[in-house]
């Protein structure tokens, strides 16, 4: 399936963005950026990105999502032993990458600023490490624009099973049961409960039996908190020790630990991979977790297309 911008759409009503047309602004942009590279510099490289985070799992039938989103992710798939490895390309790449952002979100009312590049991504791999892209919209429509750079060729649906192993290890470091919780701020416990919303619904398909039924109900509850807007601190913390006391993270660990432990990697080292398994899905959870990733976005396209109908759904 293509997918393409519709413009105009991006922010439909309530200032809510559509994420169908998110996801593909992303892609695009990671398509435009190709072409500039081969273009301007004659380096020609292939790049696959699309939407990062879960909130599409749960979107409206159309795409539009449920309730604010005010961190726009992207996740990008560079490609190893290519003229990128020189650093005078590399940089090339994020002065276009940070250009046509700007210049693409600046058509749906985002003005975007000071741009940084460069930082690493903790649990990504030690010799070619993730590393990230950020700006900051200064009209309040969104907080930021933040691009993760992943090295190795893949599929979005490849990159973003891969990165769920790094996502289990941050959700760790606030939800292991073997230390004591730490006092954390309450906006931060928010957003490590949205990961833990994104991590469930990314990996339900590969998820075991008795751990969705024990976790369930835990999500059911959570989820409707956040559909609710879940304001106040004392309901925040509830949730988390909530997710804490019944060891959720373990249960995501395991649906990953035990396919890739059949390939001889150990996602609790997943630094020390070899560089040439970053990005890296067993067959076995390709089979159960692609087709759930592409599903929402078949239903959104069949949906707009419903509604707009075909050609206007495929601009």
């Amino acid at each position: 399936m293509q997918y393409k911008i519709l413009p105009g759409h991006l922010y439909p009503k309530d200032n809510r963005v559509n994420l169908y047309y998110l996801h593909n602004l992303f892609k695009v942009i990671g398509e435009s950026v190709a072409q500039q590279m081969k273009q301007q510099h004659k380096i020609s490289i292939p790049i696959t990105a699309g939407m990062w985070g879960g909130s599409y799992m749960v979107g409206l039938d159309d795409g539009q999502a449920k309730t604010p989103v005010a961190r726009l992710y992207s996740i990008v798939n560079l490609p190893q032993n290519s003229p990128l490895n020189k650093v005078e390309n590399f940089e090339c790449l994020m002065e276009i990458y940070q250009q046509t952002i700007c210049t693409t979100f600046k058509r749906y009312g985002l003005n975007l600023v000071d741009p940084r590049w460069g930082e690493i991504i903790p649990y990504s791999n030690n010799e070619r490490p993730t590393t990230a892209l950020q700006m900051w919209d200064t009209t309040g429509k969104a907080s930021f624009v933040r691009a993760f750079f992943v090295w190795n060729e893949a599929t979005w649906e490849e990159s973003i099973i891969y990165d769920m192993i790094r996502n289990i290890k941050v959700l760790k470091e606030l939800l292991n049961i073997n230390t004591v919780p730490p006092k954390k701020d309450s906006s931060e416990l928010k957003f490590l409960l949205q990961d833990v919303l994104i991590t469930y619904f990314t990996l339900y398909a590969a998820l075991t039996p008795d751990f969705v039924e024990h976790a369930e109900p835990i999500i059911k509850d959570l989820f409707s908190q956040f559909m609710e807007g879940m304001h106040s601190e004392e309901a925040i913390e509830e949730q988390y020790r909530k997710v804490y006391s019944n060891a959720l993270v373990y249960g995501f660990e395991e649906a990953l630990k035990v396919p890739y432990g059949k390939e001889g990697l150990n996602i609790k080292a997943v630094e020390d991979w070899p560089v040439e398994k970053i990005n890296y899905v067993p067959d076995e959870l390709k089979e159960k977790l692609i087709p759930a990733l592409q599903a929402p976005w078949k239903k959104f396209h069949t949906n707009l297309e419903k509604e707009y109908g075909e050609e206007v759904a495929n601009r």
